[in-house]
């Protein structure tokens, strides 16, 4: 799967990512839509790098990761920013 940030880097999420770095952007992925505001969404994604994959130990975010998750945030501002009081 390609995906491509709003800034337009296009990442290829098979090549450019570990094994653990891709089941931690699976998990970003659902908290991206779900995160109530950036900061819940920041404490998930570090909670996710310091669980690791099977509770295998701290991971270290690559530049990519780094790069997709700064484009979950700002998708996650825009949402947040987007619902209004009383619309849920």
């Amino acid at each position: 799967m390609i995906y491509t940030t709003q800034r337009g880097e296009s990442f290829d999420l098979e090549k450019d990512f570990s094994s653990p770095e891709r089941h931690i952007l699976q998990k970003l992925f659902i908290w991206k839509d779900m995160a109530a505001s950036v900061e819940e969404f920041r404490l998930k994604k570090q909670a996710a790098l310091q669980k690791g994959w099977g509770d295998s130990g701290p991971i270290q975010a690559s530049r990519n990761l780094e790069s997709i998750t700064r484009d979950f945030e700002a998708q996650v501002a825009l949402r947040v920013r987007a619902v209004k009081p009383g619309q849920g």
